[in-house]
């Protein structure tokens, strides 16, 4: 990042900026107004100070407002990320002022956990559908033998069933149930009686018109809320809004609700280094509050409550699953575009193949856990 004396230098958009911008590139492979479709195409000059000043927030801020395009953000990103640009994004004013903030304020706390419901998942069910396609999974598919993303997301599921050997009359708790796919799955094919819950309303009236016919209860619930006792637990792409503050309470609260011999299932974006907050851009316009556990923070919450029986990486898969998203998301827009604003359409695609840019680096992960309360006998994980 250039110093303040510099940015303060840079007000009027010119030149000078535009050099600064290609020093920051040289050597990742990504060049300005190129050939090659990872390349940016700068529109506007007033882009060059932005993203010197604002690091990643004025990145994703001017694509959005039509500042600059590329046709492969996803390259572009896995690419600038293997060069570093990622952690010297780290050093900008947002994104330390998020990392203040998150030291101290705990940004998921019981009155906070629905706010991601209601700036994210209620914007539109219409959209996610056009999105995520027929199985509404928002979370990583699992491509080992599958062609297609519902393919991908049908893996899933059976995987989760076989990990956590689900069978008829079993009680399991779905912890951010989203839109109810594995709910379904798990009472349709194996006989189980579900509770779901999730912090979105939109989220829970399509789940429970979903699984209206099956043995399934979906709640508007804050996981601290919950009791009872269940005979399996599983967890999809929820623990990246439950916050460092809160990880020790989460896992506390899974150990009080889990049966004796009971399985407990984690799947979560994880990150290689312990990390306060998200990237600015994506906190602001589209997960707030967001925070990606380390291995070391996760079992370190777990460790004394639980005994990890399994452990599975498939972060290379989160990517293909976003840029599948991404394709529906181009070939629904015609329909959606109706409804929603074309920087809805921006925010999301950059969103998505930001995101799988991030995977394809190794940047983030993807990881599939099993817990156990001292389960006794041998736990053999399917594959």
């Amino acid at each position: 990042m250039a110093s303040a004396s510099a940015l303060d230098s840079l007000s009027r958009p010119g030149s000078r900026a535009r050099r600064l911008v290609e020093r920051l590139l040289d050597g990742s492979g990504v060049a300005l107004d190129g050939p090659r479709p990872w390349d940016l195409q700068v529109h506007d000059p007033a882009f060059f100070p932005r993203v010197l000043r604002h690091g990643s927030l004025g990145l994703g801020e001017a694509y959005v407002e039509g500042q600059w395009d590329c046709d492969r953000i996803d390259e572009m990103i896995a690419r600038l990320l293997r060069h570093g640009l990622g952690r010297r994004g780290d050093r900008s004013v947002e994104r330390l002022f998020d990392v203040v903030q998150a030291e101290l304020a705990n940004l998921q706390s019981r009155s906070r956990a629905f706010i991601v419901g209601e700036k994210h998942y209620d914007r539109g069910n219409d959209l996610f559908e056009g999105m995520l396609g027929a199985s509404m999974a928002y979370s990583c598919g699992y491509w080992r033998e599958a062609a297609t993303l519902d393919e991908a997301q049908r893996a899933k599921h059976d995987l989760v069933a076989r990990k956590l050997g689900l069978a008829p009359g079993m009680r399991v708790l779905d912890i951010g149930c989203g839109w109810g796919s594995l709910a379904e799955y798990a009472a349709r094919h194996h006989g189980c009686e579900v509770v779901g819950i999730t912090v979105s309303e939109e989220q829970a009236a399509y789940a429970r018109e979903r699984c209206a016919e099956l043995p399934v209860e979906i709640r508007l619930q804050d996981y601290r809320d919950l009791t009872g006792r269940f005979d399996r637990i599983v967890s999809i792409g929820m623990f990246e809004h439950v916050g460092p503050r809160n990880y020790g309470a989460y896992f506390r609260a899974v150990r009080r609700l889990l049966a004796a011999e009971g399985l407990f299932l984690l799947q979560t974006i994880g990150s290689n280094v312990p990390r306060r907050g998200v990237d600015p851009w994506i906190n602001r316009y589209v997960f707030p509050n967001g925070n990606l556990p380390s291995a070391a923070q996760l079992i370190g919450a777990a460790e004394t409550l639980l005994v990890m029986e399994d452990w599975q990486s498939f972060g290379a898969d989160y990517d293909r699953t976003l840029m599948a998203w991404c394709r529906n998301l181009e070939a629904a827009w015609p329909a959606l575009g109706a409804r929603y604003e074309e920087a809805t359409r921006r925010t999301f695609r950059y969103f998505l193949l930001a995101c799988a840019g991030a995977f394809r680096a190794r940047e983030i992960q993807l990881w599939q856990v099993v817990f156990s309360l001292r389960r006794p006998g041998r736990y053999d994980a399917p594959r």
